[in-house]
């Protein structure tokens, strides 16, 4: 990848200037803008590898420019910042086509990281042809730091680029599950043996949620041995 430059979208100045702190370490060129119209135009007018988009904007909200993206600039990889409280728009973000997402409050060494993974060479080498297993290892390592909001929005995005992989529909129960909605959970690890009626996690999982009594305890992510 030789262009290596990146937009930041969000209407708020603060985010801008924080974001564009942060990747000065990188030194990569980064240009900003304050809306969806504004963001539109740049990229009419330049090639960026690489946009940070704010989903919650006035006007032209990110979602809809994300859409457009898709259309004029395919080739653009796109990371969507989201606040707490927002994954159902986030996993609806990553099902549009955004790679990745950055939630607000930002450290500045997770963003250096996740930019510079999505700009790598070598990076992208590694995962191409595998990017289903990439989601599935993201959604892992964040339900090993419990944080399963974040873990369900790599699930869906795992889901959408490969909706008969029992991996990710494992663990999609297992997160209803975490958050005591049995009936989802059971309906998923179903969804999940009926894919792949040998894989053993979600056999564990549906055994134990179906049992008497039942006890919450023992969740198989399917975490490697």
């Amino acid at each position: 990848m030789t262009d290596r430059s990146v937009l930041i979208v969000d209407d708020e100045k603060n985010i801008r200037l924080t974001l564009s702190l942060a990747l000065e370490k990188l030194n990569i060129p980064v240009d900003t803008a304050n809306d969806g119209d504004e963001a539109l135009r740049k990229l009419t007018e330049k090639s960026y590898a690489l946009m940070l988009l704010d989903l919650r904007m006035p006007g032209m909200d990110g979602l809809e420019v994300l859409r457009r993206v898709s259309e004029i600039r395919p080739e653009v990889k796109v990371v969507i910042i989201t606040a707490w409280g927002s994954i159902e728009i986030a996993v609806e973000a990553m099902r549009l086509g955004a790679v990745d997402f950055l939630q607000k409050p930002f450290d500045a060494d997770d963003v250096r990281e996740l930019v510079s993974s999505l700009l790598d060479e070598a990076t992208q080498e590694r995962y191409r042809g595998r990017e289903y297993d990439n989601y599935i290892e993201l959604a892992l390592k964040r339900v090993r730091a419990g944080e399963l909001d974040a873990a369900r929005v790599y699930v869906h995005k795992a889901i959408s680029m490969n909706p008969v992989g029992a991996e990710a529909f494992n663990l999609l129960g297992g997160l209803h599950e975490a958050r005591r909605n049995r009936l989802e959970a059971e309906k998923n690890y179903r969804a999940a043996l009926a894919l792949n009626s040998s894989y053993k996690p979600a056999q564990k999982n549906l055994d134990r949620v179906t049992s008497r009594p039942y006890t919450s305890l023992g969740i198989d992510w399917g975490f490697p041995t």
